[in-house]
Parts: C-alpha cells; structure tokens; sequence
C-alpha cells in the first residue's frame, strides 16, 4: 500500500468521527481535541511497551499494542492534515535531515571529535 492510500484511508475515518462527534456532541472534535486523544493514545502506548519489556502484566499485550501504534499513526495523519502539513514530503525532508546529521556524528566519532 502507499502512503497516499494510507492517509486516504485514514481521512475517510475521520469523516466517519466527525459524522460521529457531530451527533453526540453537536459539533467534529477540534484538532486540539485529537491532539488531546492522541495524547491519551500514547499513554495507553507506553504501558503496552512496558508490557513487552515485562514490566507490565497485559493480556494479549501484542495485539494491543499493533492496535494502539495503528491509532498513534492514524492521529499523527490526522493531525497533519487538520494542520495543513504534507506529511509523507516532510517525514521524507525531515529524514534526509536526520540521516545528514547522525552520519556526521558517526564520522565525527570514528575522528576521535565529539560535538556532545
């Protein structure tokens, strides 16, 4: 699948959620509000995290936890999109980036030079 369907994918559920939220609330959730439930969201993440590190006792911990990633990753479109961001170009940018820097600091410790 690519990305592109994966984000219409997930924009055709939040039209769902707004016809949903619509209906109880009067209203679709502000990007605040999914920003608040993704919060929720990534706490419920970590405690499964724990779960597979043995910290945590969670029955089925590993399907939960495929579970809760697809959510954070379904919010993080989401939020995107509501912010008028193209994620897919700048995940791709802001990995160029990433890749630039931490091979620099690879290079720099191979050197004997630490930025740190």
């Amino acid at each position: 699948m690519e990305f592109h369907e994966i984000v219409n994918r997930a924009t055709e559920i939040r039209e769902l959620y707004r016809r949903l939220e619509s209906r109880r609330h009067g209203r679709p959730w502000t990007t605040e509000e999914i920003g608040l439930g993704f919060v929720g969201d990534v706490g419920d993440l970590a405690k499964l995290l724990q779960a597979q590190e043995g910290v945590r006792n969670i029955e089925d911990w590993k399907t939960k936890l495929a579970h809760e990633l697809s959510d954070c990753l379904w919010s993080v479109i989401i939020l995107a999109q509501e912010s008028d961001i193209d994620l897919e170009s700048e995940f791709l940018r802001t990995m160029d980036e990433l890749h630039r820097q931490v091979s620099a600091d690879l290079d720099n410790l191979a050197s004997g030079i630490d930025d740190e």
